[in-house]
């Protein structure tokens, strides 16, 4: 019986474990709860903050950028004031603008239809910048002396140093050649002999013409007129009627009588540095030649074989720029001793029938008068009608 009996709290015991045991885990439930909430708090105060300091530094940066902006724009609007006035008065005068340039487009239009190119308003013929007449192009002249005559119009169209009077030497012959024609007494047919009077006494020049050689005194007239052969024109003075006196003193009257009061000869050669003229002098002679057909013929002739009585001697033209048919030309004669340098005058044809005398005096070389030549005949041919 006693081992039955029990303490009246014995049925107790177990409940109040589970209790304080149940207790005991919703206390710690409570605990983590309450340790979640306060980190999730925690957690959402430092992400307030985060953002907080980003929108404020956003609205900084706006704030800044608005006011550069606005103070660029105050800068651009009255900097562009003044530039929107004056477009605003170019796009007012442009119509008028527009107006005058048509206008002047059509006038220009219309005289250039009603003027040749090659003539000014004047109507006389000029040379044209747009054809190489330049100021550049006429410093690479190397002649001295020029002087360009449009025959058509009487109108000079370049000149330099035109009435300086200077040694012609060779271009002397044309002269020679007028005044030999001009007697009618001695046949052109028969043959005439070379001597030693016509040996060159005075430069002491060589020539192909021997002494005792036999030529026609057409022939000699011909070779003195296309090589320039000196012996042939010194036999032709020596052959005139009254001699070469007589033949120095007609030169210098045909001069006379042609309006050349500063040309002067002292023989039919050239060779004498007292052969003088001018520029604008010598494009007479070269008219009055270019009325001869024999000095036509025989300037511009290329070559020749002379029969000198005892052989034959071949002979071509000295002017280079016929020989090799770089102008047109209706007469022509070349020149040098050094007292003179190379000088040159043509009978140009512009087109193959405008002419115009070209005389040039002084260059220092043959090729510098060539290229003389070869530069005035381009500035015609771009510049003529």
């Amino acid at each position: 019986m006693l081992s039955t009996l029990r303490p009246p709290y014995s049925h107790a015991t177990p409940l109040f474990l589970s209790l304080l045991r149940r207790a005991g885990a919703v206390a710690r439930l409570m605990m983590c709860s309450l340790l979640v909430l306060m980190l999730a708090t925690l957690a959402g105060k430092f992400s307030e903050a985060q953002a907080a300091g980003s929108s404020a530094g956003k609205h900084r940066s706006a704030a800044t950028g608005a006011k550069g902006r606005k103070r660029t724009v105050r800068k651009k609007a009255s900097a562009d004031k003044p530039a929107r006035t004056a477009r605003s008065r170019r796009a007012l005068r442009r119509p008028a603008a527009a107006a005058a340039v048509a206008g002047t487009a059509a006038t220009a239009a219309t005289a250039a239809a009603a003027t040749p190119a090659s003539a000014p308003a004047s109507g006389k013929p000029e040379l044209l910048a747009r054809c190489g007449f330049t100021e550049a192009s006429r410093r690479h002249i190397f002649s001295r002396g020029v002087y360009v005559l449009d025959e058509q119009t009487g109108t000079p169209l370049f000149e330099r140093n035109a009435d300086t009077v200077a040694p012609i030497a060779s271009v002397t012959k044309l002269m020679t050649a007028i005044v030999w024609l001009d007697q009618k007494q001695l046949a052109m047919g028969n043959r005439l002999e070379v001597t030693e009077d016509d040996l060159d006494t005075l430069k002491f020049t060589h020539s192909r013409l021997g002494v005792g050689a036999s030529l026609s005194r057409a022939d000699m007239l011909h070779i003195a007129l296309m090589s320039s052969e000196n012996r042939a024109a010194a036999a032709l003075s020596r052959d005139y009627p009254g001699g070469r006196p007589a033949f120095i003193a007609a030169m210098n009257a045909r001069a006379q009588a042609l309006g050349m009061s500063h040309t002067h000869f002292e023989n039919a050669t050239g060779l004498s540095p007292e052969n003088v003229s001018t520029p604008r002098e010598l494009a007479a002679l070269v008219q009055a030649a270019n009325r001869y057909q024999l000095i036509r013929n025989d300037s511009l002739d290329k070559q020749k074989m002379i029969n000198i009585g005892r052989g034959q001697l071949q002979y071509i033209n000295s002017n280079r720029l016929i020989r090799y048919d770089q102008v047109n030309a209706s007469v022509q004669k070349t020149g040098f001793i050094n007292e003179s340098g190379h000088n040159m005058v043509l009978r140009m044809l512009v087109h193959d029938r405008r002419p115009v005398i070209v005389t040039m005096l002084g260059s220092g070389s043959a090729d510098g008068s060539r290229l003389d030549g070869v530069r005035i005949a381009k500035w015609l041919n771009c510049s003529l009608d």
